[in-house]
Order: structure tokens, then C-alpha cells, then sequence
């Protein structure tokens, strides 16, 4: 079982940043694929974000190109989200997503094994 502990949520104005992270515990870290999800009220969960075991490959959602970047530091144990030009259509719970086969980072909630709790991002107008 891994654990997953998002952080760094909260409330901003639109056009303002915010950097998201996720640590891990409990298993590999260095081996697993990690992604970004959020699920605003009232709407299905969505992909953001995702990014290879190594980071050398990324996927975006068409609403996060240019303005979101997911990195990791596995020695830390960390994948973070930065986020940027934030808008009120990104208010949202984000929640980070391990793949322990390392072979998916991609919009398929489905291929992914263990979820964080999530952390509130609030973006007002």
C-alpha cells in the first residue's frame, strides 16, 4: 500500500500561482507513475497532469498546457504541481495518483492504483 499526501492548496486570486505537492510513503517511489487529478463540485473527476517514473516524459490536459508543469524529485519522495494564470474554472479538489507498474501516466483514472486525500484549490474571480 503507498500513501499519498497532497499539500499546498488554498485560496488565491485568478492570474496568481500555486505549487502542489505530493509525498509518498510506503512503497517504491522511484518506480511508480505518478498523476494529477481533480474533481470540481458537481463534475467528474479529470486528469491534469501526469509524468513518467523518471520524468522524462509529461502528459497534459488540454486545459493545463502552458500554464501547469508536474515535476518530481524522487529522492524526495515528491511529485509537485505548479501551477500558474490561475482561473476560477480550476477551483477544484486535486488529487494525486501513483501507477506502481510505472507504465501509465496518461487520463485513464482506471490504470492507477493508489489516490491521495486531496487538498482544495479555490480560485476566485
Amino acid at each position: 500500500q503507498v500513501q499519498l499526501v497532497e499539500s499546498g492548496g488554498g485560496l488565491v486570486q485568478a492570474g496568481d500561482s500555486l505549487r502542489l505537492s505530493c509525498a509518498a510513503s510506503g512503497g517504491h517511489f522511484s518506480n511508480y507513475a505518478m498523476g494529477w487529478f481533480r474533481q470540481a463540485p458537481g463534475k467528474e473527476r479529470e486528469f491534469v497532469a501526469g509524468i513518467s517514473w523518471g520524468g522524462g516524459s509529461t502528459s497534459y490536459a488540454d486545459s493545463a498546457k502552458g500554464r501547469f508543469t508536474i515535476s518530481r524529485v524522487n529522492a524526495k519522495n515528491t511529485v509537485y504541481l505548479q501551477m500558474n494564470s490561475l482561473k476560477p474554472e480550476d477551483t477544484a479538489v486535486y488529487y494525486c495518483a501513483a501507477d506502481r507498474a510505472g507504465t501509465h501516466w496518461g487520463r485513464d483514472a482506471n490504470e492507477y492504483d493508489d489516490w491521495g486525500q486531496g487538498t482544495q484549490v479555490t480560485v476566485s474571480s
